[in-house]
């Protein structure tokens, strides 16, 4: 009778073997660790996004602007550089006719920036006098909304037997009782014997404002070139 051998294998009861790895390679060290940005494109990323910032900043929410003439003096002077509130009133969404919700309506009183009626590529900017449904007539020097004369503390005139004649009025807009339309503002700039403004060419349509002036922030004197300090940082009510 044969006999055949089965060879079983002994165990270890109670002990793990762990099986044996490769040792780790220099190379897969290195490939382990994340690979650090180079600083060409680290720098190219940050200037990216504040640029991105930038854009979206200056598009829904502040403007920078600067004044070129001196239709708004002394309120505003020529040289003086101011920032723009466009959320305050909607931002409009680029390349759509559509506009973001606003806080609040402009109100008499506001100085704004706005795209001119008879030519959109230019911005202006005025004081509004009369808002939707305001009765404005001009008499003279003297403003009156509704039929009551307007306190313009901040208004400026020039020199000259005319300007001061009370019952004078070579206007297009205002000489007679003028209603503004819905969604219309009627506006003048502060230095009234030099402004070209609602008493001219009409009305602003509300979705024809940029925004609300509320600083200067910089201010140069180009006939003396030097900086008005007093101007820095100076809030426009």
């Amino acid at each position: 009778m044969d006999e055949r051998k089965i060879e079983i294998e002994p165990t270890k009861i109670g002990v793990t073997v762990p099986a044996p790895s490769a040792p780790e390679t220099a190379a897969e060290a290195t490939e382990a660790k994340p690979k650090r940005k180079s600083a060409l494109r680290e720098y190219v990323e940050a200037i990216g996004i504040a640029v991105l910032l930038a854009l979206v900043i200056r598009t829904f929410v502040v403007q920078a602007f600067t004044i070129p003439s001196g239709s708004m003096m002394d309120t505003l002077l020529v040289g003086d550089y101011i920032l723009v509130n466009k959320f305050l009133f909607g931002a409009e969404l680029p390349f759509t006719d559509w506009r973001m919700p606003g806080l609040r309506d402009p109100h008499r009183g506001d100085i704004i920036v706005f795209k001119y009626p008879q030519d959109e590529k230019r911005d202006f900017i005025k004081r509004i006098i009369g808002t939707p449904g305001d009765s404005i007539q001009i008499r003279g020097r003297q403003v009156y909304v509704n039929g009551t004369l307007l306190v313009e503390p901040y208004t400026k005139f020039a020199d000259g037997a005319r300007a001061v004649q009370d019952g004078y009025c070579g206007y297009s807009y205002g000489c007679q009782p003028t209603t503004v339309p819905p969604d219309s503002y009627f506006v003048m700039g502060d230095n009234r014997d030099n402004s070209q403004d609602s008493r001219y060419w009409g009305f602003v349509k509300r979705d024809k404002i940029k925004g609300k002036a509320f600083l200067t922030y910089w201010s140069w004197d180009g006939d003396h070139y030097w900086l008005r300090w007093w101007r820095l940082a100076h809030y426009i009510p």
